[in-house]
């Protein structure tokens, strides 16, 4: 069995008769360190900003909260499951390597590939909407009138400097965007608290899950038909991200204990965070005001408007601000997670030659350089191509926003939540079925928990499925979301070509697949413990 030195993240691979491979460092951050980048994934003022007035306005109207209810359960459910085998396998590619260990090489490399491509994409879209933000909060500012694209450019340029260092640096990056985002959301969701609510009081019922499956009343003049599965998609659609504190195990201090602690962590702080910013919007502006904002012309006037009404003008200004900064720490998360993906799958490339290009690790962050870089170029691709064949129409001015940001997340979330499904299916086969590690085992943690969220998941991908056009908007019209589903079809097809391909003619290659994982996580190739 090789050996792994922590404290220079130097090491070879653990695998049986397997290829060597460079390691990320290890024992280099930290629970705290997982969670802040998981929570700057979920992008809190961004979700918040960006969901909720859809949530309110077209799904669950005033019970938008109701329905971030629901979302937190089910996503806790998820969580648990998830948790429980992050302390058994440790891998960078975390669904790649919680998959292929539960349900098989097949499908571990479907996930690995379809949360590859969606990790990748959602940088390309978070670059959009940071695009956007910095476009129209300089001008505000009385700056100069800049097109998105070089504000995009910008974050590209950025995002790939910190991607290339060691993961600390992100780390810290991030947690002072997290930090100052989560506090503005804070202090406005307190001073409504505080001021005992808008024209309607605190409104309670707000909070009531039952009535999150209920829709918002219908209006014909306008053409909207409130539908309950949207304000759901929505909410789940806010969470997306927290999962990937996962990703981070090979480079954590106590992957064991760290990895559960932050997912857990995350996916609780996150909902507390949603559910109490989501109930005092509708709170502070009242209902019916909440969701005529909601369908008007500007509806980030929902948190504006309440902003610098309970709070202040000045936290108006610096919300516009952190909004910018926000999407910028969410593009940078999801640069993190997706270099590490490319890392992941690279290193168990067939063929010495891929395995040591794109499985590289830098000689002195020991971040994955090369992966970092090739995610960097792509997003450039993404960025840019929106940028010269993607028209604006009257309906959808904004190519950064209503196009790049909306398609992109729509493409990553559908991708994301399959993964998410089969997650909780391989914490059932891992520990029921393969009957591993019956130490951790039990009926509610790995069994009904995440059975219960299994049909939580696919419920959500089928509405997502079922209202694409609604959740793409405007951007309905783009020839690229006509190709969404198809990207999705195409990805999956290749990936099981390939493992397949692989099966038949490289038998060898085909047992290492989601098999290379940290030394003591006590994994092997054969599934025996070391």
């Amino acid at each position: 069995m090789a050996t792994l030195d922590r404290s220079t993240g130097e090491g070879r691979g653990p695998q049986a008769n397997g290829p060597e491979v460079k390691r990320l460092r290890l024992a280099s951050v930290g629970v705290i360190t997982i969670l802040f980048m998981a929570l700057s994934g979920s992008a809190p003022i961004t979700a918040m900003t960006g969901n909720v007035p859809i949530a309110v306005g077209y799904g669950n109207g005033e019970y938008a909260p109701g329905g971030y209810i629901v979302a937190l359960i089910v996503l806790v459910l998820f969580a648990i499951g998830y948790a429980a085998m992050s302390r058994h396998v440790t891998a960078t590619g975390s669904f790649y390597g919680y998959i292929s260990h539960g349900l098989g090489q097949t499908w571990g490399m479907l996930s690995g590939l379809l949360a590859t491509v969606a990790y990748v994409v959602f940088e390309a879209s978070l670059i959009g909407i940071f695009g956007y933000f910095a476009e129209t909060t300089i001008h505000t500012f009385g700056g100069p009138n800049i097109s998105w694209v070089i504000y995009g450019l910008i974050g590209i340029a950025i995002v790939a400097i910190l991607g290339y260092l060691a993961v600390q640096i992100s780390g810290k990056v991030l947690a002072i965007f997290l930090i100052t985002e989560v506090a503005i959301l804070l202090i406005l969701g307190l001073s409504v608290l505080f001021h005992g609510g808008g024209p309607d009081g605190l409104v309670p019922g707000a909070l009531n899950p039952i009535k999150g499956f209920s829709a918002v009343a219908s209006d014909p003049k306008l053409g909207i038909v409130g539908s309950a599965a949207i304000g759901l998609f929505f909410a789940f659609w806010s969470w997306v991200g927290f999962e990937t504190a996962a990703v981070y195990g090979e480079e954590s201090k106590d992957p064991k204990k760290s990895v559960p602690r932050a997912i857990m962590m995350a996916v609780i702080a996150v909902g507390i965070i949603y559910v109490f910013v989501s109930w005092m919007t509708i709170a502070g502006n009242g209902p019916a005001q909440a969701i005529a904002l909601s369908r008007s012309s500007n509806p980030f006037q929902l948190f504006f408007g309440i902003t610098q009404s309970f709070v202040g003008i000045w936290a108006k200004d610096v919300y516009l601000v952190l909004i910018m900064t926000g999407s910028f720490a969410c593009a940078l998360a999801f640069h993190n997670t997706a270099s590490r993906y490319i890392y992941a799958l690279g290193r168990e490339a067939p063929g010495a030659k891929l395995r040591n290009f794109f499985g590289a690790t830098h000689d002195k962050h020991k971040s994955p350089h090369v992966a970092s870089l090739l995610q960097s170029a792509i997003t450039l691709v993404i960025t840019l191509g929106f940028f010269w064949l993607q028209k604006p129409s009257a309906s959808a001015p904004n190519v950064g926003y209503d196009y790049l940001y909306a398609l992109m997340a729509i493409l990553g979330t559908l991708l994301v939540l399959i993964c998410q499904v089969l997650v909780s299916l391989s914490v059932i086969a891992y520990f029921h079925i393969r009957k591993e590690h019956p130490e951790t085992a039990n009926w509610w943690r790995t069994l009904l928990a995440p059975a219960i969220a299994t049909v939580g998941m696919a419920y959500v991908v089928y509405i997502l499925i079922t209202n694409l056009s609604f959740a793409a908007g405007a951007a309905a019209s783009s020839p690229v979301f006509a190709a969404i589903p198809w990207i999705a079809i195409i990805v999956a097809i290749c990936a099981l070509a390939f493992a397949i391909a692989l099966r038949r003619w490289a038998p060898d290659r085909y047992k290492m697949m989601g098999r290379t994982v940290l030394g003591d996580a006590h994994e092997r190739v054969d599934g025996a413990t070391q």
